[in-house]
């Protein structure tokens, strides 16, 4: 690819981004004037591109606000603690790094064979609503996208029994926290395509990455297999829950089927309008 056609097809692919953000933003008022946004950077593709996002659309908004990036550095063995602070400095933008060695506690509360991941993200979602209440943030952005969402509605779906997916914006269990997720409509593959072009420092988490029995890659891999032999089924997949038809499922709390019954006086009005239908008669 010569030098002038990857300018172009970063170009077009970063309107793509910005343009799918700024249309989640508004579909779900995630943004209002005089929001001080949390941008929750890990040092993975997804929080990079939020984070890049977010600044762009910053630029061209109709309405101000302000954005803070914060790290929380878990001290995980190896984690590179100058990577964050360097690149958060050379975009100009204001930052806080958060050091609480969750890590160990992890560590010490997984057993055996089980996944970090539950214990990992109760601590992490305390630390940073804390954080967010204490820097004065209205909202908390994560970075998680459209893929994230299907996951996460199958995840549920498989080993939950539950109909539940990641919702675009959400009010913490307190009611003082809003957690917004602006890449609600971004496929994964591209933020990955953005993220090669950007030229990120990602630091990988040895956590949750080097884990190879998360149920949530048996549900990627089943969603990958789908986007090779059926092309847009996971974008329907999506749409489809902003599209719910509460009558057609079977929640009762939803939708009052036992009060559902037939409109009487409706009734009533055929039964004058349509005439009787004629006798038929037997002639021997």
């Amino acid at each position: 690819m010569t030098g002038a056609r990857m300018a172009y097809e970063r170009n077009k692919l970063h309107r793509k981004l910005r343009r799918l953000a700024g249309q989640a933003v508004a579909d779900y008022g995630m943004i209002e004037a005089g929001d001080r946004i949390m941008v929750c950077l890990s040092g993975g593709k997804d929080s990079y591109t939020l984070l890049d996002v977010l600044m762009s659309l910053q630029r061209n908004a109709p309405v101000n606000f302000e954005l803070v990036a914060v790290n929380l550095d878990q001290k995980q063995p190896g984690f590179p603690e100058d990577v964050l602070p360097a690149y958060l400095s050379s975009l100009g933008v204001e930052y806080r790094i958060l050091e609480e060695d969750t890590y160990s506690v992890v560590q010490r509360l997984t057993p055996p064979g089980k996944t970090t991941c539950p214990v990992c993200s109760r601590l992490r979602r305390g630390i940073l609503y804390n954080c967010a209440r204490s820097i004065g943030a209205s909202k908390i952005a994560l970075g998680h996208h459209l893929d994230d969402v299907v996951e996460t509605l199958f995840l549920n779906l498989f080993h939950g029994g539950r109909l539940k997916a990641m919702p675009p914006k959400l009010k913490s269990d307190d009611g003082r926290n809003l957690v917004i997720r602006p890449l609600y409509y971004i496929r994964e593959k591209d933020i990955a395509r953005w993220a090669t072009f950007a030229g990120y420092p990602i630091i990988p988490c040895n956590l949750c990455g080097s884990q190879d029995n998360l149920q949530r890659q048996s549900i990627k891999a089943m969603l990958n297999a789908w986007d090779r032999e059926f092309p847009g089924r996971v974008e329907s997949i999506a749409r489809a829950l902003r599209h719910v038809t509460a009558s057609h499922l079977g929640d009762r709390e939803m939708f009052d089927f036992a009060g559902l019954t037939r409109d009487a006086s409706l009734l009533s009005v055929l039964q004058v309008s349509v005439p009787p239908s004629p006798r038929s008669e037997v002639h021997s």
